[in-house]
């Protein structure tokens, strides 16, 4: 590793590492029922240490029903006998501790399952103490729901309730009911749970749905979205004005970030899911005076579509996001997530390659999906096969979230390594040549690629720490200089099908190919080809 210059050393760890997001079902399985679990995770530590990555994120684990595979939390305080127990979350927190990885778990805060006991009590009566702990509202004069509002997974995001005749709030399925957060004393529960987790040894939390925790007050219909067409999701047809991005959200953010900040001591982390455009996207950071995300996930390379990725969008994209960030908030990239598309679906190999030069080189915290550094696909999913229903709905029957859940490839062995009994969501077909242990033997693999480009970020301080400084280039090609204290990078991702020439020579640090090192007078760009090079005044 190099030496850290002063200014890498005074950045908090979650501005220094990578995060490695983990979907433990589909990481490792250990008893051979088919499922991941947590001694499975433990079992792979390991790998992610040698990876490179500094942080692993779990998506939940907490006990469910699964009607959205976690995400539908029925105990915020327990481990699902599926994952294991406590006793098995507490070793692996050791285990990575031990390792010098970082743990940091999903917060799913907006909704719990219709099956926790605090819904369970707030559905009994409409006096019971927990009523408004969730958003009931009486029927509209017709009968119907109190307003428009829809669902992300389809329908109405509204349930009617017979028993004590009103409807409660749903953005996601009926089983995910919303919890109330204008009531205090739901955020008082829920900063319990963060104060339970921390207490357990967690490094911070990634809070889902950070951007519609609060909705209005006087719920009114949303209007209607004159771009929608055709092949769109259902949900947007409306505009989401009055249930997305409240004023009052930012409140709720700031409670969670001051019990975090009362851990001082061990920096844990909040990162906040939300999918807003930039300008509404960086007020998540709140101020110095009031802050609430140390950074909010920045998804606009996830959502580029697969068209418009190349040079000039994807330079308009970087630097309009670096001009939006205020003063003291850090950047955060992400290339895929258990949600979207795979990376390599949507840009293939090479594209994903050059892609991945990017995450990792670009200011700020980078965050790899597991399987992206093997250029995993997504699966294909018989439709018997399909377990992610209510995804499956919300694309319209087009995709399904499984696609991109699919086992993770260890090697050739039966399942790809992944279980010893019937998996539960099929292994991807390429897993017998696209797996770990192939890719460790070939010097000029993904994997290789991933690691080397880690390692890369570890030993160079102004990979972490340095400035991003747009650099001309020819047509079809992103080239920026990263620099801190005296010591220069220079990136340059040729996007086009065709070869190009920079007027620039250096020391050639890596290339997306691994076939190139060295001094060269002239740098000269193969098609899709991504070099990281250390200017002549550098290499010296």
């Amino acid at each position: 590793m190099g030496q850290e210059s002063p200014r890498s050393r005074g950045l908090a760890w979650w501005q220094r590492e990578a995060f490695y997001e983990v979907y433990p079902r589909s990481f490792q399985d250990s008893d051979g029922d088919g499922v991941g679990d947590l001694r499975g995770l433990l079992q792979r530590l390991d790998y992610l240490a040698q990876l490179g990555v500094g942080a692993v994120w779990l998506t939940p684990f907490y006990p469910s029903p699964q009607r959205d595979f976690g995400y539908d939390v029925s105990d915020y305080c327990e481990v699902d006998p599926t994952m294991g127990t406590r006793a098995d979350f507490d070793r692996l927190v050791a285990e990575a501790h031990r390792r010098g990885l970082r743990v940091v778990v999903d917060l799913v805060a907006n909704h719990t399952s219709s099956e926790h006991p605090w819904f369970v009590q707030s559905r009994t009566s409409r006096t019971n103490p927990k009523r408004d702990w969730y958003v009931w509202r009486d029927p509209a004069p017709d009968g119907g729901p109190p307003n428009n509002w829809l669902s992300f997974f389809g329908g109405p995001a509204w349930t009617f309730d017979a028993a004590s005749g009103q409807y409660y709030l749903h953005q996601f399925l009926p089983e995910q009911p919303d919890l109330n957060y204008r009531d205090p004393e739901v955020v008082e529960a829920m900063v319990q749970v963060v104060r339970f987790w921390l207490d357990r040894g967690v490094d911070g939390f990634r809070l889902d749905a950070a951007w519609l925790l609060v909705e209005d007050a006087s719920f009114r219909d949303e209007p209607p979205n004159p771009t929608w067409r055709p092949g769109m999701r259902e949900r947007d047809r409306l505009l989401h004005p009055y249930t997305e991005d409240q004023p009052e959200t930012h409140e709720v953010l700031r409670q969670f970030r001051a019990v975090l900040d009362e851990y001082q001591d061990r920096g844990p982390v909040l990162i906040g899911e939300v999918y807003l455009p930039v300008p509404q996207l960086v007020r998540y950071y709140g101020s110095p005076d009031r802050p609430e995300c140390h950074f909010p996930f920045n998804f606009a390379l996830v959502e580029l579509p697969p068209e418009r990725w190349n040079a000039t969008e994807v330079r308009r994209l970087v630097d309009s996001y670096e001009a939006a960030l205020p003063p003291w908030a850090w950047p955060s990239w992400v290339l895929g997530n258990h949600d979207r598309p795979r990376v390599a679906t949507r840009l293939g190999e090479e594209g994903s390659r050059l892609a991945h030069m990017l995450l990792l080189t670009l200011r700020g915290t980078p965050t790899l999906y597991y399987g992206d550094e093997l250029g995993m696909v997504d699966g294909s999913i018989p439709p018997d096969r399909v377990r992610d229903r209510a995804g499956f709905r919300e694309w319209g029957g087009r995709w399904s979230r499984d696609a991109a859940r699919t086992p993770m490839q260890w090697d050739a062995t039966a399942h790809a390594g992944f279980t010893t009994g019937e998996p539960w969501l099929p292994v991807n077909p390429d897993a017998s040549w696209r797996h770990v242990a192939a890719q460790e033997q070939d010097g000029r693999s993904f994997l290789n690629l991933v690691r080397r480009l880690l390692r890369l970020r570890r030993a160079h301080p102004a990979l972490v720490a340095g400035r991003y400084v747009p650099v001309g280039a020819p047509p079809g090609v992103l080239a920026y200089r990263r620099e801190v204290e005296g010591e220069v990078l220079l990136v340059a991702l040729n996007f086009a099908e065709t070869p190009a020439r920079l007027a620039a020579g250096g020391y050639v640090l890596l290339s997306t190919h691994l076939d190139r090192e060295g001094l060269e007078r002239d740098l000269e760009l193969r098609p899709r080809e991504g070099l990281v090079v250390a200017p002549y005044a550098e290499a010296r």
